[in-house]
């Protein structure tokens, strides 16, 4: 499969209007969003893909049955239907592919990461009814229908395994060492989800430099959220200057170290001295 690439600058300025703009809205749409996503790295969906995505998600909504009944129920339908009869799932493999954190690749392909096949469960099940919810288990996402006292947990990657509590506690303790927390069931919410995958699209890219135009793309979209890690800042900096845009990094770098300076005045000379030694490229 070819390597997807971003757009035109006057495309991606556009996209990431766009994409602010949902985000910054009342109740932002998590599709919609993770589309975006996938129209900035691929330059290859336009807007008919994107609107050809959204129509897939309605179309698989709308093959599942009408109101099948309590939480377990509306798992078992959406494991029936996305991870038996759809084959959506995941391998290890997957994570190796800037696709499989890309909605669009992931509705034809059918294989992704497990938060992204945890989209695609939340917007079928959303658009049919269900109550449904992301869940940010560490380092594992999976899905959860039902309140607190009856939650259901389904894990997309697993092709929708319906999870045990026993199941929930393996993966968390895979992930941290530790046990479960209340806590960590708890709903995410839609922009958390979005930040998560663009921060699955900077290691992926991290590993990668010969693509840092991913990772420049991927720190810029996570800084038009509203609420995103101050240090996003420093990271882009560092990026420009990678990139050899060597002006345009020293200036980010000053910048930073001004933020940083309120709270820690040796931290900020050290990004200084990285400011000055970007501008020293220039010679």
């Amino acid at each position: 499969m070819r390597p997807p690439f971003p757009p035109s600058p006057e495309r991606s300025a556009e996209l990431r209007r766009r994409f602010a703009e949902e985000a910054r809205s009342e109740r932002p749409d998590l599709s919609t969003l993770c589309l975006l996503v996938g129209a900035e790295a691929d330059r290859e969906l336009d807007e008919a893909g994107l609107d050809a995505a959204q129509v897939e998600l309605d179309r698989l909504a709308g093959l599942l049955p009408f109101r099948p009944g309590g939480p377990r129920a509306w798992a078992v339908a959406l494991r029936e239907l996305l991870g038996e009869r759809m084959g959506f799932h995941g391998t290890p493999g997957d994570y190796q592919r800037l696709e499989s954190s890309l909605l669009h690749e992931v509705l034809v392909r059918r294989r992704g990461l497990p938060i992204l096949l945890s989209v695609v469960w939340l917007e079928v099940a959303r658009r049919a009814g269900a109550p449904v919810y992301g869940v940010a288990l560490p380092g594992h996402f999976v899905v959860g229908f039902g309140p607190d006292e009856g939650q259901v947990l389904a894990d997309p990657f697993d092709g929708g395994r319906v999870l045990t509590g026993a199941d929930a506690e393996l993966l968390v303790a895979g992930a941290t060492g530790s046990g479960i927390d209340p806590s960590m069931l708890r709903p995410a919410d839609p922009l958390d989800v979005v930040l998560r995958i663009l921060n699955n699209v900077r290691a992926w890219a991290a590993a990668r430099p010969e693509r840092s135009d991913v990772a420049l793309w991927a720190v810029e979209l996570s800084l038009l959220l509203p609420s995103h890690p101050a240090r996003l800042r420093y990271e882009r900096a560092q990026l420009l200057v990678q990139r050899g845009e060597f002006a345009a990094g020293a200036v980010e770098l000053e910048a930073y170290a001004e933020v940083v300076s309120a709270v820690d005045e040796g931290a900020a000379e050290r990004v200084r001295g990285e400011a000055l030694a970007a501008r020293a490229m220039l010679n």
